[in-house]
């Protein structure tokens, strides 16, 4: 069964048919997350496999940042980095710019080098056959529970919305569901039923990525360890993207294959070494999934902002000698999470979202991107914009 890109994109015939299938998915919730991944897994089982292992790598990799900055070893390294971040957060923009190798409008090759690099490149080495080994949905359930780098509360959260991003591919893989807007509508009041454990569907703290206190300290810190992470963030959009292409234009027939080729080309070995260069921004729906966003925008942004989350998290366990990080953990989830706050679907967000760029972001799912159509990181950007709105222009 095939279905149009304008049947999922208008509103359901009946909102009593949501409410009721609302009610339904609410019912059968603990069984959902007893069989998350079981329509994923009986069509595509790599990608079953991938997804599962994704959990406990991401998992695994807030304790790797937590163990290499808690080395006594670099404890210099530590202060200096603490000290370049804090030198380029006071810097004016002229002096970023040249700063990133931004100089007459030209920009350099950026530095990827590691400021830890024995530890980083030896996690990224374990992390990497973490996720090349088979994780049982139990596991992969349990992943975030009892992690030594974030509390219960951030792990229910991180939990939870993986549980919604495997409801939406269960939702487009089913071809008896033909109301699709009506489905993912339905999971989302599911989803955000537990207001303490979901992340909210508005777009207004998009930009907190780049302007909280820690900000960008996870790819600064952890250049290798951030390139894998979103890698895997990249494909969990891609793959999502390649099933509605696929399921709507039968020239996309193979679009699933593609993203899973690009990714493992991504992942390269062990060590990071590969010919198609990691993310260096983080990937979100507009640039990866634009049918996604198109055909649910309130699912999209539900995704980017648990991506953000899960990095804004990481940017504080990474920046160096920090102190209260969970106090700033917890107020980063609370951000998120707060429902009462927010606004429309609007263009900032959309700007957002593709200001780093297609290709930096990891590049389309099936498309073709062989360079970068930006010259300026979504940090810098934004700060352009920043100055550019201080200044009237």
């Amino acid at each position: 069964m095939t279905y149009s890109h304008q049947g999922w994109s208008t509103p359901a015939k009946k909102v009593l048919g949501t409410i009721a299938c609302a009610a339904i998915i609410g019912l059968a919730s603990q069984a959902v997350l007893a069989q998350a991944g079981d329509k994923i897994r009986s069509q595509y089982p790599q990608l079953a496999d991938l997804f599962n292992a994704f959990d406990v790598t991401h998992a695994q990799t807030f304790e790797a940042i937590v163990s290499i900055n808690s080395q006594p070893a670099y404890e210099s390294t530590r202060i200096e980095l603490r000290e370049y971040m804090d030198a380029m957060a006071r810097m004016t923009m002229s002096e970023i710019l040249a700063e990133l190798g931004l100089a007459n409008g030209e920009m350099l090759m950026p530095a990827t080098s590691s400021p830890y690099p024995d530890m980083e490149v030896a996690a990224r080495i374990n992390l990497s056959a973490l996720m090349r080994t088979k994780h049982s949905d139990e596991e992969a359930a349990n992943a975030f529970a009892d992690n030594a780098a974030i509390n219960s509360h951030a792990s229910e959260v991180l939990r939870r919305g993986r549980s919604f991003e495997n409801k939406l591919f269960e939702i487009f893989m089913d071809e008896e569901i033909e109301d699709k807007h009506a489905a993912i509508n339905a999971a989302i009041i599911d989803y955000q039923s537990d207001e303490r454990h979901s992340v909210t569907r508005f777009t207004n703290n998009s930009e907190f990525l780049v302007e909280h206190e820690q900000a960008t300290g996870f790819n600064t810190a952890f250049p290798l360890l951030s390139g894998l992470l979103w890698t895997q963030q990249w494909l969990q959009l891609a793959s999502l993207e390649a099933l509605i292409l696929q399921s709507t234009d039968k020239q996309y027939a193979n679009a699933m294959e593609t993203a899973l080729e690009r990714f493992w080309n991504k992942i390269g070995t062990e060590g990071g070494m590969s010919m198609f260069p990691a993310p260096s921004e983080l990937p979100m729906a507009p640039a990866i999934a634009p049918d996604l966003y198109t055909l649910s925008p309130d699912a999209a942004i539900i995704l980017d902002n648990l991506n953000i989350l899960e990095t804004v998290l990481a940017d504080i366990l990474s920046y160096p000698n920090v102190e209260e990080r969970e106090s700033k953990m917890n107020a980063a989830i609370a951000l998120f999470t707060n429902k009462e706050v927010g606004g429309s679907h609007s263009s900032e967000y959309l700007l957002f979202a593709l200001r780093g760029g297609i290709y930096n972001q990891g590049g389309p799912a099936v498309g073709q991107l062989m360079r970068s159509e930006r010259n300026r990181s979504r940090a810098v950007m934004s700060m352009i914009r920043a100055v550019n709105r201080g200044t009237g222009r």
